[in-house]
C-alpha cells in the first residue's frame, strides 16, 4: 500500500486578507473583522493586529483595548464565500479528493498524483497568490494530524513538510495544545502534573493517558504524537449538529452560573457556524444531575440563524424555565437542524 500524501491548506487570516485585498489602504494595518460593540466578536484579524494579542473569537471590546488603533470592519460573508469558491476551484484542479473543513481550510489527498506533494503545494500557493491575490499556507505529511501541524509551521504564506523520519523528534518541543483532540481544560489538567510539551506527553503510558482522557481518546492521542493517524478524508462533511458540554468540579444549583457557562460555549458554537457558513434552527440544553439522571430541553427558532443574540435568547429561555430541585454535575448545549447560511445580514458579528 502506498504511503499517503496529505496536504492541509489554510488561508492566512482569511477574512482580514480579503478586506486588505479589496481596500489597498488597509495593507500593513491592524484590521479587525468584527465589531467593537458590547456583544461584538472578532471573526479574525490581520497579522498586524495579532502582534497586539488580538485573536479570533475574542470579545470586540477586549480587542479594542489591546489594539486601540485597530480598524474594525464589519464581516461581508457573501464576499468571503465568493473568494472561498475561487480558492476551492483551484484546489479541484489538483484533485477531487478534498475534505472541506471550513470556508478557509481543507485537506487534500494527493497519494496517487504523478506530481510530488511539494510541487503541488508550491503550485497551490503560487496559484492562489497570482489568481486571487491572497496567501495560503500548505502543510504536507503522510496523515491529517501532521499535515495540519505542518501548515501552521511557517505561517503566513508558508509551505512545510513533515516526513516519517522527522517523527517524533520534530514534535517534542511543541506545546501539548498543538495536539488535535486535546482541549484547553485537559491541557490545564495535564499541566498540573508537569506535562507541558509533546516530549513530556511521550513519557506517559497508556494507563495515565486513559485516566485523563478516557480510553478511546487516550488511544488516539497516544498514536498521534507517535505519528500514527489513520483517519481518512471525510469527503462528505455536512454536520448535523454542533455541541459542547462540561462536568463541574463541584455540583451546582445556580442558574446564573449555568447561563454563564452555556453562553461561553454558545459563543464558540456560533463562531463555528459562521466559519463554516452554516445556520441552525434548534437550540438544545442538556442537564445531568448529581444522581446521574439527566434531562434535555429544546427550542426551535422561527428561522435559521447564526446570530449570537438570537441563539442566546433561546438558551436563556430554556434555562429560565428549568425546575432545579437537586444539584447539577454537568451542563451542555448543542445547535442542530443545520443548513447552509443564506441570510448574511443576521450574523453573530453584527
Amino acid at each position: 500500500m502506498a504511503e499517503r500524501k496529505i496536504l492541509h491548506v489554510d488561508l492566512d487570516a482569511f477574512f482580514a486578507s480579503v478586506e486588505q485585498l479589496d481596500d489597498p489602504s488597509f495593507k500593513g494595518k491592524p484590521i479587525i473583522v468584527g465589531s467593537s460593540s458590547k456583544r461584538g466578536v472578532v471573526a479574525t484579524c490581520s497579522y498586524e493586529a495579532r502582534k497586539y494579542g488580538v485573536h479570533s473569537a475574542m470579545s470586540g471590546l477586549i480587542a479594542k483595548k489591546l489594539c486601540p488603533n485597530g480598524i474594525f470592519v464589519k464581516p461581508r460573508m457573501d464576499r468571503y464565500v465568493e473568494i472561498s469558491k475561487e480558492v476551492f476551484r483551484i484546489l479541484h484542479e489538483v484533485t477531487e479528493h478534498i475534505e472541506r473543513v471550513s470556508i478557509d481550510e481543507a485537506y487534500l489527498d494527493v497519494t496517487y498524483s504523478d506530481r510530488s506533494p511539494c510541487i503541488i503545494a508550491s503550485w497551490i500557493n503560487a496559484s492562489v497568490k497570482k489568481r486571487i491575490g491572497i496567501t495560503i499556507s500548505v502543510g504536507i505529511s503522510y496523515n491529517k494530524f501532521l499535515a495540519k501541524l505542518a501548515s501552521d509551521w511557517n505561517k503566513p504564506d508558508g509551505i512545510f513538510e513533515i516526513l516519517p523520519n522527522d517523527v517524533p523528534n520534530i514534535l517534542k518541543p511543541l506545546n501539548i495544545t498543538k495536539v488535535h483532540g486535546l482541549g484547553k481544560k485537559t491541557a490545564v489538567r495535564l499541566n498540573s502534573i508537569g506535562i507541558f510539551t509533546i516530549s513530556d506527553l511521550l513519557q506517559c503510558d497508556r494507563q495515565t493517558l486513559s485516566y485523563f482522557l478516557g480510553k478511546l481518546r487516550s488511544d488516539e492521542i497516544y498514536n498521534r504524537i507517535r505519528g500514527i493517524d489513520n483517519r481518512p478524508l471525510n469527503l462528505k462533511t455536512s454536520r448535523k449538529s454542533y455541541g459542547r458540554e462540561t462536568t463541574f468540579e463541584e455540583d451546582i444549583r445556580s442558574k446564573p452560573i449555568i447561563k454563564e457557562v452555556l453562553l461561553q460555549y454558545l459563543f464558540e458554537l456560533a463562531f463555528k457556524l459562521v466559519k463554516t457558513n452554516k445556520s441552525a434552527k434548534t437550540v438544545t440544553i442538556k442537564i445531568k444531575f448529581e444522581d446521574f439522571s439527566q434531562i434535555t430541553r429544546s427550542h426551535s427558532l422561527l428561522s435559521y440563524t447564526n446570530n449570537l443574540q438570537i441563539l442566546e435568547e433561546a438558551m436563556i429561555h430554556l434555562v429560565d424555565n428549568l425546575t432545579i430541585n437537586k444539584k447539577i454535575r454537568l451542563v451542555g448545549i448543542s445547535l442542530s437542524n443545520i443548513v447552509d447560511h443564506k441570510n448574511y445580514q443576521l450574523s453573530m458579528f453584527d
